[in-house]
């Protein structure tokens, strides 16, 4: 029997892991065995955080077809039933990358929630970042914002890895040959109650598959690259990004001994997002090069469902381009 997949998420109260929360919920919730999801919060009390994770996933069904007055009372019913479901699938918990105590009590309500023998984590995006002090010149180094920048940035991360790695899948498990690629179709047969014109919208959005491959993904940024360091400045994150990159390749290597091709480590680079952490910089920033975080979420599971054993253990950005190191 195979193993049952899960996905981690981290953090997700906001920016991109909120979004990609949210799309990996609304676009795997046609699944025939729909995927759990543990997502984590920093600060909110983690039933305010599911709640806001929760809230208008599906946009309401008259904002995306002409439905026949016939079905609205269908049509609401199972938009009721799609958030239960989904209520009953997404898990929150609190956890704090500068924290470890926070970090291990996730890691054991997912050990509760997961069962080693039965489960196996097949996506997790450890996503936390933060750019405290952006020095133009080494003048402007801050020692207790570099080791921030990287308690956060690189060490954080590591620490998640710590708890969480064990949940991969190992070479011995029972993996699906295509983990989250049969779908449910009953609720959606409704040819007859809606006008054509977005049927390959509908379609495009029930297209998300499951990596291939268990995929544990860091957050870089193409400012870890040392090859590509063309502008210099920014030191201390640049450094930080850096040390991510590193890390994910010892990672990827750890993963190859224990689990063979059944799980790898990368690192990716999101392009810049409308997040707090780029806010001062969005003026600069060609508008088609600025991505809402719903984009950057869409293309990040583009790219990371896309990449095979052959791309293990690299950085990747959000067109599915390597990243020197």
């Amino acid at each position: 029997m195979s193993s049952t997949p899960w996905i981690f998420i981290c953090p997700s109260s906001r920016g991109i892991g909120n979004a990609l929360t949210r799309h990996i919920l609304r676009r795997t919730a046609r699944l025939s065995t729909p995927i759990p999801v543990l997502a984590t919060t920093r600060h909110l009390d983690p039933a305010v955080a599911k709640a806001a994770l929760l809230r208008d996933v599906f946009s309401t069904p008259s904002s995306c077809y002409s439905w026949s007055a016939s079905s609205s009372s269908l049509l609401k019913e199972q938009h009721e039933k799609q958030q239960d479901e989904l209520s009953k699938r997404l898990f929150v918990v609190r956890c704090d990358v500068t924290d470890e105590s926070t970090i291990a009590s996730a890691a054991q309500e997912a050990r509760n929630l997961f069962p080693g023998d039965s489960h196996h984590l097949h996506l997790a995006c450890v996503l936390p970042g933060v750019l405290l002090n952006p020095e133009k010149s080494p003048a402007q180094v801050d020692a207790d914002a570099a080791l921030q920048s990287f308690r956060v940035n690189a060490v954080g991360q590591l620490l998640v890895a710590k708890h969480f790695f064990g949940f991969l899948p190992r070479k011995g498990t029972a993996m699906s040959s295509s983990p989250g690629y049969e779908y449910d179709d009953e609720d959606v047969d409704q040819d007859d109650d809606y006008e054509g014109e977005d049927e390959d919208e509908a379609e495009e959005e029930a297209a998300l598959r499951l990596p291939q491959h268990a995929t544990w993904l860091n957050m870089s940024a193409r400012v870890g690259s040392t090859t590509d360091n063309r502008a210099g400045g920014w030191f201390s994150y640049r450094a930080s990004k850096a040390a991510v990159n590193s890390i994910t390749k010892s990672l990827d290597i750890q993963l190859r001994t224990r689990a063979g091709d059944n799980a790898m480590a990368v690192a990716y680079h999101p392009g810049t997002v409308k997040t707090e952490l780029s806010r001062d910089y969005w003026g600069g920033v060609p508008e088609e090069k600025l991505f809402s975080t719903e984009y950057a979420a869409e293309k990040l599971m583009d790219v990371v469902c896309g990449l095979g054993v052959k791309d293990r253990g690299r950085c990747w950005d959000w067109k599915g381009t390597e990243i020197s190191p």
